[in-house]
């Protein structure tokens, strides 16, 4: 997926995040997405070590998996389902020890078994959420949104904004061209993708590369309609700013998840490593995640604590909408998304 900055990350801070650790415990490196070194939910394991893991931001998945794939050493990674085969692939994670975090067993089978093989469990689920129409209450008529066509709409014209993601990219185009998943892709059905992108171009005000980006482009109102996760919009609902979040388009929307690998030869300590994820996942964090981006704690039993209104409030409640399922693409599936949406941003 970003995923996943908070309010007060401009994009250039994100960029400068990138590159440059949050010193704390130096015996637990985290690599993760800009924003997530929420305090909430690393209470659990502040009180035991008396602060928190260093942290080392990313903006996006293909940032992350080049970064370590260059040789630069963490002990856990925190990418989206669909980049973990490339971590897999690469030889450079080995399987969690379930049987150290308690909480596994309240993580969807839809999550939990994702990555489960004879050798063990490779991914932790950590948080969940969606990628769906957020628009201008105010500005946007309801019945404009009611079909992501709304994005090849001339009247829409440089007021669009479409993720620099190539999984949200890349389901979005597929839904609206007629495609409910990116396995067994033909090649007329990625081509007919690949046109709907172009055809969408000249329409796009800007590609955001964080959720801060994104809510400043809308509270400026130069961004009238975007394809968006929950976290801009928890980001517009806390300034009290007109957002509306559609996750029932006439097509559908999409649905990702996020969580943790372990890597091979970790510098830090693999005790630690259990308790972050412990840390994470633990019933405690489920509030503060919805309070801080808006997303779902991966925890089944720590989310029915949460009243459903909350659930509404924050667009993760159930939806009977159709979801093109971010699951993990093959590599060269990956691969092929990646060139070609970077051929489509440079006009061609």
């Amino acid at each position: 997926m970003s995923r996943r900055s908070i309010a007060l990350l401009g994009a250039a801070s994100v960029l400068s995040l990138s590159v440059a650790a949050r010193a704390a415990d130096p015996e637990l490196t985290v690599l993760d997405w800009a924003g997530w070194e929420i305090d909430g939910m690393l209470q659990p394991y502040v009180e035991k070590h008396g602060q928190k893991p260093t942290y080392i931001f990313f903006a996006d998945d293909d940032e992350a998996f080049q970064k370590v794939s260059s040789g630069f050493r963490t002990d856990v990674v925190h990418p989206c389902a669909a980049a973990v085969p490339r971590y897999m692939e690469a030889g450079l994670i080995e399987p969690w020890d379930v049987s150290r975090i308690p909480e596994f067993a309240n993580i969807p089978a839809r999550m939990a078994d994702a990555f489960k093989d004879d050798q063990g469990v490779w991914f932790i689920p950590t948080d969940y959420a969606y990628t769906a129409i957020a628009y201008n209450t105010e500005t946007v008529p309801v019945e404009d949104v009611a079909t992501v066509q709304v994005f090849a709409d001339p009247k829409y014209a440089r007021r669009i904004a479409l993720p620099d993601n190539t999984d949200d990219v890349w389901s979005l185009a597929f839904m609206a061209t007629g495609v409910t998943s990116w396995d067994n892709v033909t090649d007329e059905q990625f081509q007919a993708a690949a046109d709907w992108l172009r055809k969408v171009h000249p329409n796009v005000r800007a590609y955001w590369a964080d959720p801060s980006e994104l809510s400043q482009l809308m509270a400026s109102g130069e961004v009238q309609v975007a394809w968006s996760w929950n976290d801009p919009v928890a980001i517009l609902q806390a300034e009290n700013f007109p957002v509306g979040f559609n996750r029932a388009p006439a097509e559908g929307a999409a649905t990702w998840f996020c969580g943790f690998v372990n890597m091979k030869n970790g510098p830090g300590s693999e005790d630690k490593a259990y308790d972050l994820m412990n840390s994470l996942l633990a019933h405690s964090s489920a509030q503060p995640l919805l309070d801080a981006i808006g997303y779902a704690l991966a925890n089944d039993a720590a989310m029915a604590e949460i009243p459903p209104e909350a659930l509404k409030a924050a667009f993760v409640d159930p939806i009977d909408t159709p979801l093109f399922v971010q699951d993990p693409p093959s590599t060269a599936m990956r691969d092929r998304m990646i060139e070609e949406f970077e051929m489509i941003k440079s006009g061609f």
